[in-house]
């Protein structure tokens, strides 16, 4: 019985460690103030080396001089990568909030 609980200890773990390392954020600025979010997907081949679509993040800010970017494996993303991850199709979320 201890046994089962000290490995189930250490998978929640390490899901909450690999989730941990899939988000990155970035202040432009002095970050978001307004609050107001625009989100698109962005897709990779090859897991993650080469890009497919362009996702212009000062295109999704607009005007605004302070703003953050936050990209992530979301849990929509996981879910996608599932079932296409087997022919190397990958995606990641980015969402600009001004």
């Amino acid at each position: 019985m201890i046994h089962k609980a000290i490995s189930l200890i250490v998978i929640v773990v390490l899901l909450f460690m690999m989730v941990g390392c899939a988000a990155h954020t970035h202040v432009v600025g002095d970050g978001a103030q307004r609050g107001q979010t625009d989100e698109a997907r962005q897709w990779y081949i090859l897991f993650g080396l080469v890009p497919i679509n362009d996702v212009d993040t000062n295109m999704m800010a607009g005007d605004a001089d302070d703003y953050t970017i936050h990209t992530e494996a979301s849990f929509l993303d996981i879910v996608i990568n599932i079932f296409t991850q087997w022919v190397t199709v990958t995606s990641r979320t980015v969402t600009v909030t001004q």
